[in-house]
């Protein structure tokens, strides 16, 4: 009783009710939230810490900005829910509100889209390099269990894509990325594809704060070729998986195109069959598919592996037992 006292003494505010609705739609950050309210930045740093405190809003920060969004876990999520649904959607302040939040979303996209048009002449040389990325796509969701699963991480988002390409499939999805300006891209995308079940923030794939056996599945999708050491970013993203969780790593086999490493920062050209194998063993992930899409010049290769149940490798990946212990050549 006395946590659900709390709750609604918390919620049962005008302005924590705007910040509750506004919060449940997107990530916002507190200068945006003084925007919409028309309130200052203590009013509404003291209305955030209240909310917080009692469990309604998750916060996080991201550089030196910080996120706050409605709380997924616990009794405060479910609280939320029950608001959710008796928040009087023809409400004026809450139409206004509305509106205010639509407005930044239109700015958030239109920043998005000039860093993307900034680079995107580069990323459009890469692609023409390797096979349709809607074929590599296509195979990423062959592979993922048509009846869904539920948390998923995706190490390096970057813009985004693989959050909105598996959001039909996925109870929740976080994305991770250092770079803030790909963030931005990011959270501009997932506006846009209305996908309020994921989020994303940044973070190191090296050292995420995220806890042990968090996800059902992973995926690093064209990051490792970036990596000072692939192998610690697939050993980092095993410990957050749960047993019987999938790992994806999908990215290039190896080449010989140097000037990527120039022209794209590509640290790594490439990688091998037994490379990313070997990683996954060391890491307590067993390999359960491989399968090759050729391109010209390059490769893209789709490595899976399964983190097995303790004590009970006959079970491990019993959720994915479609994956083949075959080699696949994608032609």
């Amino acid at each position: 009783m006395e946590t659900l006292l709390s709750h609604l003494r918390a919620a049962a505010e005008p302005t924590r009710l705007r910040v509750l609705a506004l919060c449940a739609k997107t990530e916002l950050t507190v200068s945006e939230l003084m925007r919409i309210l028309g309130q200052s930045q203590p009013r509404v740093s003291r209305h955030l810490r209240l909310l917080v405190e009692a469990g309604l809003l998750e916060r996080f920060q991201e550089g030196s900005w910080v996120f706050h969004r409605a709380a997924r876990d616990g009794d405060g999520a479910r609280l939320l829910a029950h608001l959710a649904e008796l928040m009087p959607a023809a409400d004026p302040v809450l139409v206004r509100d509305a509106e205010q939040l639509a407005e930044i979303k239109r700015e958030r996209a239109a920043a998005a889209a000039d860093y993307f048009s900034a680079n995107a002449a580069g990323w459009d040389r890469l692609r023409a390099m390797h096979v349709d990325e809607a074929e590599v796509e296509s195979l990423i969701l062959s592979i993922l269990p048509d009846d869904g699963i539920g948390d998923l991480l995706d190490v390096g988002t970057g813009t985004g894509r693989m959050l909105e390409l598996t959001a039909p499939r996925i109870g929740h999805g976080i994305g991770i990325d250092a770079s803030r300006d790909m963030l931005a891209v990011a959270r501009a995308n997932l506006d846009a594809a209305a996908t309020a079940h994921c989020q994303v923030r940044q973070g190191d794939m090296y050292q995420m704060a995220l806890p042990n056996n968090a996800f059902d599945a992973a995926i690093i999708h064209q990051v490792l070729h970036f990596a000072d050491d692939p192998a610690r970013a697939i050993t980092e993203t095993a410990r957050v998986l749960r047993s019987g969780g999938l790992l994806m790593v999908v990215d290039f086999a190896p080449h010989d195109l140097e000037e990527l490493r120039d022209a794209h920062e590509h640290r790594r050209l490439g990688f091998a069959d037994d490379e990313i194998g070997g990683w996954f063993a060391q890491a307590g992930i067993e390999t359960r598919r491989i399968a090759h899409l050729d391109g010209k010049p390059l490769t893209v290769t789709l490595w899976v592996g399964i983190k097995p149940h303790w004590g009970d490798d006959d079970e491990a990946g019993a959720n994915w037992v479609w994956l083949s212990d075959v080699q696949d050549a994608v032609h």
